[in-house]
C-alpha cells in the first residue's frame, strides 16, 4: 500500500478514487449477447455456455437427482454451518417486516401503505474462482420473507456441468424455486427475457464480474430492475493506537483476496501504526492461498494518515465504502458520526468476514461510493409498496374544495369535476 501523510481537504476527492475499469469497450459485446439469448433463447445460452466456460450443457437446470446428492457431498461441519449463517440472517432480516398502519389524515380519509413481494426475482451467484454460497443465504432469506413467489437461481456450472454442491445446498435450505446451470452474460439476458427453460424476472440480484455487471446495467436501462449499481469489492479500516494491527492486516486482506481489481483503505492517526500493519500484511500474506491476486489489490491500496479522529470521520465519510471498520477507541461512538457506509463493524472483534457470512446482517452491499445513496439488500429490495386511500362521503366532503382549487390553478379541469361530480351528489 501507498502511504499518504495529512493530505489537504482538497485534495480528498482524488485521493480516493477507486481504481477504474473502461467498460465500454464491453459494451459491444455484452449486448451481443444480451441480443442473441434474447432471439433465440436456449440454444444461445447453450452456445455461450460452451464458448465462455467451455460446458457442453444439454439440461439447463438443475436435476432432482443432483439436488438429493449435493447434501450427501458436503461435510456435515460445513452444512450445519450454513444452517446457523441462516438462522441469524433469517432472524436479523425478518424483523425488517412492517406492519401496514392506517392513518386517518382528516375525519373519513384512510390511508395506508402495504409491502407486496416482488412476485419473481432473479438470483445471479458467481461460481468461479470462489463459489459464493454465501450468497445464495444473503438473498434467498430475504426474498423468502418478502414474499416472493418465484426465486431464480443462476450459476455457472463448472467443467463437469454441474453446480458446487454448496451453492445447491443452501438454495434447497432457503427455498429457491429453481435452479440452473448459466452463468455470465447469458444468465442476466436469460432472467431478463426468458427463455424456453428460464422463466422472466422482474427484478435481478446478485454479484458478478465486470461483464455480468455491464449486463445488468444494460438490461435496467430496458425497464428490469436490478439491486444496485456494482463494483468490485472494497474495505476501509480505521485504526487509532487501540487496535490490533495483525487484525487490521487480516481484515484488509480478507477483502483483498476477492479479486485483483478489490480496494482496501487504511485510514491511521501514525506513521508507526501503518508499519506495523504493513509488517503484518507481508507475515499473513505467505499463508493464503489467494496470495496473488491480494498482491495485486493492494497495488491499487492506500494507506491516509490523517492528524485526529474528526478528520478521519469526515475522509471516511467521504470515501462511503462498501464496508468500514472502525478500530479505534469509543468506536461505538465514532459509530454514530458515520453517514456514508454500506455495513460498519464496530470494534477490534468485528471482523468484516463475520458480516460476509453469518452475524446476520446482509453482505450484498453499494460499492464505488455508491453509499452516499444507496443501501445494501434487505427485505425492502424484495417488495414493492403500494399506497391505499379510502374516503368515506364525509372524507370526500372534508377534502373537496380543497382539491378542486388546486386543481383549477393548475388547469386540470377534469380533476376538478372529478371531485365535483360527487359531491353534488
Amino acid at each position: 500500500m501507498k502511504t499518504y501523510f495529512f493530505p489537504d481537504r482538497k485534495d480528498w476527492k482524488a485521493l480516493l478514487q477507486r481504481p477504474t475499469f473502461d467498460a465500454s469497450s464491453l459494451i459491444q459485446k455484452v449486448q451481443t449477447v444480451l441480443a442473441d439469448v434474447k432471439q433465440n433463447g436456449d440454444a444461445a445460452v447453450k452456445k455461450y455456455t460452451q464458448d465462455f466456460d467451455g460446458v457442453n450443457i444439454n439440461a439447463l437446470e438443475v436435476s432432482e437427482q443432483e439436488i438429493n446428492e449435493a447434501a450427501t457431498l458436503l461435510s456435515n461441519e460445513l452444512k450445519q454451518a450454513i444452517q446457523t449463517a441462516a438462522v441469524n440472517i433469517k432472524l436479523f432480516h425478518s424483523k425488517q417486516i412492517a406492519t401496514p398502519e392506517t392513518i386517518e389524515t382528516m375525519p373519513g380519509i384512510q390511508c395506508w401503505r402495504k409491502s407486496i413481494g416482488i412476485e419473481k426475482v432473479g438470483i445471479y451467484i458467481p461460481g468461479g474462482s470462489a463459489p459464493l454460497f454465501s450468497t445464495v443465504l444473503m438473498l434467498g432469506i430475504p426474498a423468502g420473507i418478502a414474499g416472493c413467489k418465484e426465486i431464480i437461481l443462476c450459476s455457472p456450472p463448472n467443467k463437469e456441468g454441474k453446480l458446487h454442491p454448496a451453492i445447491i445446498y443452501a438454495a434447497q435450505l432457503v427455498g429457491i424455486t429453481k435452479l440452473y446451470k448459466v452463468g455470465g452474460v447469458q444468465a442476466i439476458a436469460a432472467l431478463a427475457y426468458g427463455t424456453e427453460t428460464i422463466p422472466q424476472v422482474y427484478k435481478i440480484f446478485g454479484p458478478g464480474n465486470q461483464y455480468v455487471t455491464c449486463a445488468k446495467t444494460l438490461i435496467q436501462q430496458e425497464g428490469i430492475a436490478i439491486d444496485m449499481p456494482a463494483g468490485p469489492s472494497e474495505v476501509c479500516v480505521m485504526a487509532d493506537e487501540s487496535c490490533n494491527a495483525a487484525f487490521v492486516a487480516a481484515d484488509l486482506l480478507s477483502q483483498a483476496e476477492h479479486g485483483a481489481d478489490s480496494q482496501v483503505l487504511l485510514v491511521a492517526f501514525s506513521e508507526e501504526m501503518v508499519n506495523k500493519v504493513n509488517d503484518e500484511i507481508e507475515k499473513q500474506l505467505k499463508e493464503l492461498s489467494r496470495k496473488e491476486i491480494a498482491v495485486k489489490a493492494l497495488a491499487n491500496s492506500k494507506a491516509i494518515i490523517v492528524n485526529n479522529i474528526e478528520e478521519a470521520i469526515d475522509l471516511v465519510n467521504e470515501y462511503a465504502a462498501e464496508h468500514l471498520i472502525i478500530s479505534c477507541n469509543n468506536a461505538e461512538t465514532v459509530a454514530e458520526k458515520i453517514i456514508n457506509a454500506g455495513s460498519v463493524f464496530i470494534g477490534n472483534y468485528s471482523p468484516e468476514s463475520v458480516g460476509d457470512y453469518a452475524s446476520g446482517t446482509n453482505h450484498t452491499l453499494p460499492t464505488n461510493g455508491f453509499a452516499k445513496a444507496y443501501s445494501g439488500v434487505s427485505v425492502d429490495s424484495f417488495v414493492k409498496k403500494i399506497t391505499y386511500q379510502k374516503l368515506t362521503q364525509q372524507g370526500l366532503q372534508h377534502i373537496a374544495q380543497t382539491v378542486e382549487v388546486m386543481a383549477a390553478a393548475e388547469g386540470l379541469d377534469a380533476h376538478q369535476k372529478a371531485v365535483r361530480v360527487r359531491s353534488e351528489k
